[in-house]
């Protein structure tokens, strides 16, 4: 049995949550469409509930003390669990839903157009996804898997391979005229967008070209790909990207491809869900047909 003490109310951790985050009562009470007097109020039956003093009273205002630092930290995850959980309910009453973290432009340029596959032969689940660009902690972050680029190694979980990172570099046409690209030699002195992610990608890339000596000269660095794409289509430099994000562009004519296509490099795409944590259906089916998709890109060979 839970110890009703130790559960304050959903309306003492709003307001609590309120004036931690906003910094200040009148802010917390025009959020919470509350008198100044009546979040002082639930401040102060919070505190007394809790038996600790949380703020310290300086000229009518409250300055929240170590206490209520460290306290916010776990009340504002709880807060974000609950209100996922009640979202779930009211999107998908059946309880058939996957909550997703997913890479930004690998969600937008390879998952998104797929989706619909999956929604249609499985009617009854609902996807929630949200972009992380790094790892994070399944234990205090609600989802029930994520889509991460690496090498197999997230800690506390369990994986599956989607496929091989393979690389292509790419120019936009006008920049390809305008510049010798014939050899990896001719890129030497040439401006080289980079994505702090893959801090060795055109190391590789020019290793797989046969021209280990040559060196990545300092360029544009960017965190997204969509970013470097927008970049090189500008005329900026040219793009090192994966291959299923390079033969888009190439196919709509925005960019045109340098060398050899689609060389290896390390890391691969994974699908990784928490150690431990029995699988739900949704998770199950999503993992299957997942599999399905990436299966042809994995035995795709460099060109």
């Amino acid at each position: 049995m839970r110890q009703r003490r130790f559960i304050p109310s959903t309306r003492l951790m709003l307001a609590f949550d309120a004036v931690m985050r906003q910094g200040s009562v009148t802010a917390a009470a025009e959020e919470l469409n509350l008198t100044q007097s009546a979040v002082s109020r639930l401040i102060l039956s919070l505190e007394e509930q809790l038996g600790k003093e949380l703020f310290t009273r300086i000229r009518r205002r409250l300055v929240p003390n170590d206490t209520a630092h460290t306290y916010h930290q776990e009340v504002s995850r709880a807060l974000d669990l609950v209100e996922r959980a009640s979202m779930r309910v009211v999107a998908n009453p059946q309880g058939g839903t996957l909550s997703l973290a997913v890479l930004p432009t690998f969600a937008t340029r390879w998952l998104g157009p797929r989706l619909g596959d999956f929604m249609g032969n499985h009617p009854g689940v609902a996807i929630n996804m949200s972009t992380r660009i790094g790892w994070f902690d399944f234990t205090t972050q609600p989802f029930d898997a994520a889509i991460y680029f690496g090498n197999g190694d997230w800690v506390g979980g369990q994986h599956i391979k989607l496929f091989d990172e393979r690389l292509t570099a790419c120019a936009s046409p006008d920049f390809a005229a305008q510049n010798a690209l014939e050899k990896p030699e001719d890129l030497a002195n040439l401006p080289l967008l980079h994505l702090e992610a893959r801090p060795t990608a055109w190391d590789d890339w020019f290793a797989a070209q046969g021209a280990d000596s040559v060196t990545a000269r300092t360029g544009m660095l960017v965190d997204q790909f969509s970013m470097m794409i927008q970049a090189a289509i500008s005329g900026l430099g040219v793009a090192i990207l994966p291959d299923y994000l390079a033969q888009i562009e190439i196919e709509a004519g925005r960019l045109v491809p340098v060398l050899k296509q689609a060389v290896p490099m390390q890391g691969a795409y994974w699908l990784v869900w928490p150690e431990g944590r029995d699988i739900s259906a949704p998770l199950a089916s999503f993992t299957d047909w997942l599999a399905e998709q990436s299966s042809g890109l994995e035995d795709h060979s460099p060109s």
